[in-house]
């Protein structure tokens, strides 16, 4: 079982089927909030589709290809950061993350993101994070910029979003820079 203390008050575990009620509840709950930038939000209508994208998160996770975890503020589930995709060829990730509309402007997601990165070269051998963001998505973008991930350009209509599709902007960190600026 992961079970990661990020600090006092942000833990990260491993998803569980006892957390569906409470993901899916977070999700409907904030469902306008974040329809804006994540395509997920319509096939997500049933405490069973929640209980689906756990099994398939378990799934990844045993097989080395992702890791879904809940971000636990206070000891109550607060969203969800990970890895989408864990490359293990390509010694790479693809992060991802959201957070419960109510828990924003707490620093969560900057200090989850920041341990997760350091968990992907430290722990995981990895050489590479990405996070992909909506070049419009100004408060998800902060979150690499933040933490010292450079820019490494656009994708254009990198995905469809509903009814229109948005471009990308691609964060990239790797773990030499990643190490070299925790000695500074």
């Amino acid at each position: 079982m992961f079970l990661h203390r990020v600090d006092d008050l942000i833990s990260l575990k491993i998803l569980e089927m006892k957390d569906a009620e409470r993901i899916f509840e977070l999700t409907d709950r904030s469902r306008d909030y974040l329809r804006e930038w994540l395509p997920w939000l319509d096939m997500t209508k049933t405490v069973q589709d929640t209980e689906g994208f756990i099994r398939m998160s378990l799934k990844g996770f045993a097989e080395g290809n992702s890791m879904n975890t809940a971000i636990l503020f206070n000891e109550e589930i607060v969203g969800i950061a990970g890895f989408n995709t864990i490359n293990q060829s390509n010694k790479t990730a693809q992060m991802g993350y959201w957070i419960g509309q109510e828990y924003q402007g707490n620093g969560i997601i900057t200090k989850v993101s920041k341990m997760l990165t350091d968990y992907a070269f430290n722990q995981l051998g990895l050489n590479k994070v990405e996070i992909r963001v909506a070049v419009e998505n100004k408060k998800s973008r902060a979150v690499p910029e933040r933490i010292g991930f450079k820019n490494e350009g656009c994708i254009r209509q990198s995905e469809w979003l509903y009814d229109h599709y948005v471009d990308h902007i691609v964060y990239g960190m790797l773990a030499e820079e990643w190490n070299e600026n925790l000695k500074n």
